[in-house]
Parts: structure tokens; C-alpha cells; sequence
């Protein structure tokens, strides 16, 4: 799709929760063990957010590092997109929440759920406000906190999931950035990744005592895995094929960190070679919504991601739900520019 107004993503942040747990703390909870996780999921650790933290909360502290990324004024924010399945409340909107906080007084602000794909959802839904001129300047956050919906006491899995939030910032720019995207749904596969008892279909509103229990995930692993090692291809071929590149123009591959072996097979199904692919599964988990802007955010502190890079960031989720975005990376930390900036002057006065 041809957009009047190019689009960028000029800041990257990340909100994440104080307590690491390891696969030796899950050994005490359920019956499994370090070398059990991680053969079969490559994960070894991941943050689990306490009773005192909130999706709003990690939400905020992810906008807020973005902000100081990219070095713009939250009143230049003009448009709010949280992607999460696990808001504080059914309302007011987590993006609400983060607008007030952050002082983004001019923003339109309002939550979508797509569950892990919701990222990328979000990230073309802002595409869309910039490339119709509506918007100069949007945040996009993707947040969620499983740990509140998962069975400890089901091995399968609680040793999945971790909790956490990523944001982006995109800018209306001259030169497009934001090369192409591709979203699918399947709703008739919706019963094999759900967290059931937890909406309005489960009515307990003034019920005593309550009728209904509360929902904790399930999950058809194997089915999931099957879905997730095609569609995975198929989003990145037909985003790339959008943005009129090859998968070989592709530098870096950064799927949601669902299950190393799922990235894997999906990686291999497209030709990539595994230094393309960037990961963080195994010290993050899978932290849905956020997954992807943390792994990217990641690979930027580290120098692996580099200025002019282009990267397929790509999801897959309940719904079920998949889809991805070609996005070149351009933008730099205003943060360290400021403060390199800073010792430059100091050492020209001394």
C-alpha cells in the first residue's frame, strides 16, 4: 500500500519487571528441570512482575525510555497505541493511562489486543494515522503480564511465559522507513491458545459467591507449534514482498520470542542463517505483546542492530493471529549523542 506520508521509527524503549526467576526457582514450583526447559524451549530465565507492579506501570516505564531514545517532547505525541491482552482494567484504556502519565497532552490514546501479533497490529495501525497525514508523531507499546493467568502447577506452561513491555516511537518523515507489513487472522483457531473465565461471556458480577473461576492460559502446544512454523515464513515473504525486497535483503530476523525451537524452524523454512536472527527468549521468555520491541531493543544496546539495517520484525498469537513488518532502522540514541556530545566540550575546554 502506497501511503501519502513516510513513516520511521526513531525510538526504541523497554519496561521490565525487578524479579528474575530462573528454571531452578520454577524446579521448586512444578515438576521440571533446567535441562528440561531448556532443551525444550531454549529459555533459562525470565522477569515475573510482583503483586505491586501493573501493565500500566511497565507500559510507562517503557514509554518513558523511548521518549529519552529518541529525544522528542511527550506533548509532541500525537497518537497512543498499547497492544496488550492483560490490562490493569477493562477500562480506562492501559494507553489512557500511559498518556496521563507521560504528559502527552495532544494524544488520541486507545488499546488493541491481538494477542503476541498485537505489536505488529499496533505498528501498522499507526502506520496507517502517519501515512494519511493524520498524525506527525505516535507511541506504540506492547505489554503484558501473563504471569497473573498462568497455572503454576502446569509444567507445559508457566515455564513459557515471562512479563515486560516494549515501545517504539514512529515520525512522519520524507523518506519511508516503514517498508512494508503483512496481518492474518484465523478465528477458528482461537481455542488453541485462550485464557477462558475471564470476560463477559463468564458473568460474576455481583454473584455470591462467585460462580465463575478464574482463567488461567491453555495452550495446544503442539498445534501452536505447527501453525506458528508457517505462518511465520509466510508473513515475512508476503511483508517483504510489500516492501519490494527479497528475504535475502533481510538483515535481521526478529520474531516474537515464543520457543527458540519454533524460531529456529521458522528461520531454517526461510533460508536464514542463524546470525540473522535475533533472540532474547532465552533470558526474557515469552513476553507476548512485548516480545519483539525487547528483542530489538536489545540487540540495539548491544551493537548487534546497526544504523541502516533492515529488519523483519514478525509475530504470531492467539486469534490465532500473525503478521510482520519490514522496518529499516535509522534512528540513533539521542541519549549517548547528547552525552558524547557533552565530553567532547568538556575535553575541548581542557
Amino acid at each position: 500500500m502506497k501511503f501519502a506520508h513516510g513513516a520511521r521509527v526513531i525510538g526504541v524503549g523497554a519496561g521490565l519487571p525487578q524479579v528474575v526467576v530462573t528454571n531452578f526457582d520454577l524446579e521448586k514450583l512444578v515438576d521440571t528441570s533446567d535441562e528440561w526447559i531448556k532443551t525444550r524451549t531454549g529459555i533459562s530465565e525470565r522477569r515475573i512482575a510482583s503483586d505491586e507492579e501493573t501493565t500500566s506501570q511497565l507500559a510507562i516505564a517503557a514509554a518513558q525510555d523511548a521518549i529519552g531514545f529518541s529525544g522528542i517532547n511527550p506533548e509532541d505525541i500525537e497518537l497512543i497505541v498499547v497492544a496488550t491482552s492483560t490490562p490493569d482494567n477493562l477500562y480506562p484504556s492501559t494507553a489512557c493511562m500511559v498518556q496521563g502519565a507521560i504528559g502527552a497532552k495532544r494524544a488520541a490514546a486507545f488499546d488493541m489486543e491481538a494477542a503476541c501479533t498485537g505489536i505488529v497490529y499496533a505498528l501498522a495501525v499507526a502506520q496507517q494515522f502517519i501515512g494519511s497525514g493524520t498524525f506527525k508523531c505516535a507511541l506504540v507499546i506492547g505489554v503484558d503480564i501473563h504471569s497473573r493467568f498462568l497455572n503454576w502447577s502446569d509444567r507445559n506452561t508457566c515455564i513459557l511465559f515471562g512479563d515486560g513491555a516494549g515501545a517504539f516511537i514512529l515520525q512522519a518523515t520524507e523518506k519511508n522507513e516503514m517498508l512494508g507489513t503483512y496481518l492474518r487472522a484465523d478465528g477458528t483457531g482461537g481455542h488453541l491458545l485462550h485464557i477462558p473465565n475471564t470476560g463477559s461471556a463468564y458473568p460474576h458480577a455481583g454473584v455470591t459467591p462467585p460462580q465463575a473461576t478464574h482463567g488461567f492460559l491453555e495452550m495446544n502446544g503442539r498445534a501452536i507449534y505447527e501453525f506458528a512454523v508457517n505462518a511465520v515464513p509466510e508473513a515475512v515473504r508476503a511483508a517483504c514482498a510489500e516492501a519490494g525486497i527479497s528475504v535475502e535483503d533481510v538483515d535481521f530476523l526478529i520474531p516474537h520470542q515464543a520457543n527458540m525451537r519454533i524460531i529456529k524452524s521458522a528461520a531454517e523454512r526461510l533460508g536464514m542463517a542463524a546470525e540473522k536472527i535475533v533472540s532474547n527468549v532465552g533470558e526474557m521468555g515469552n513476553t507476548s505483546a512485548a516480545s519483539i520491541p525487547l528483542a530489538m531493543w536489545q540487540a540495539i544496546r548491544r551493537g548487534q542492530i546497526k544504523e541502516g539495517s533492515t529488519c523483519a520484525l514478525v509475530g504470531f498469537g492467539g486469534g490465532l493471529t500473525w503478521g510482520a513488518a519490514i522496518v529499516k532502522w535509522t534512528a540513533v540514541d539521542q541519549r549517548q549523542t547528547n552525552a558524547d556530545e557533552k565530553t567532547t566540550k568538556k575535553e575541548a575546554k581542557i
